[in-house]
């Protein structure tokens, strides 16, 4: 596919798109068909992941889940520490 196909769908998805009026209306089947031909066309290049990359990619999310709630529950102690400091050295 070159430079050329893509940008004349383009042009031609954007020109069914910009029709106003009762043009509007009777390009809407029009409209239907082109942008379920783009979808099929797209569908076509994705790919599945393999069951390593997945299992890699869900490791990852894992251990950054884990050490983003480690990191929050560190920071919410000191705050709420330091908090219940200031507020028992002010109601002495």
């Amino acid at each position: 596919m070159g430079v050329g196909t893509g940008t004349k769908k383009m042009a031609n998805s954007i020109a069914a798109a910009g029709d106003e009026g009762f043009g509007g209306i009777k390009s809407w089947p029009e409209r239907i068909k082109t942008f379920y031909n783009d979808t099929r066309t797209e569908m076509r290049k994705v790919t599945t992941p393999s069951r390593k990359d997945v299992q890699a990619t869900t490791t990852v999310v894992l251990i950054a889940v884990f050490l983003f709630g480690l990191y929050f529950w560190i920071i919410d102690n000191v705050i709420g520490r330091g908090v219940d400091y200031l507020f028992h050295m002010f109601t002495k």
